[in-house]
């Protein structure tokens, strides 16, 4: 039925968004990232502030990639 309904009244986007890969792959790098911190946090029980900092960095990369998506599809009709 919902075949049907999107055949007759709806329609399909094809959506070739490079930002949305380059997102996903700002999310992989800061997870990971996040992990290996994490992994020698535990490890020594000392973290640095390099590692903070990249993090952080990271992070604002990643909301920034974010918004440029969501500023982007919300010019899609």
């Amino acid at each position: 039925a919902y075949l049907r309904k999107m055949a007759i009244d709806g329609y399909v986007l094809q959506l070739d968004l490079p930002e949305l890969k380059e997102l996903v792959s700002l999310l992989r790098r800061s997870s990971n990232n996040l992990n290996q911190l994490t992994r020698r946090v535990h490890e020594t029980g000392r973290f640095y502030d390099a590692d903070l900092e990249d993090l952080r960095q990271g992070y604002e990369r990643l909301w920034s990639a974010a918004g440029h998506v969501l500023s982007q599809l919300s010019k899609l009709e």
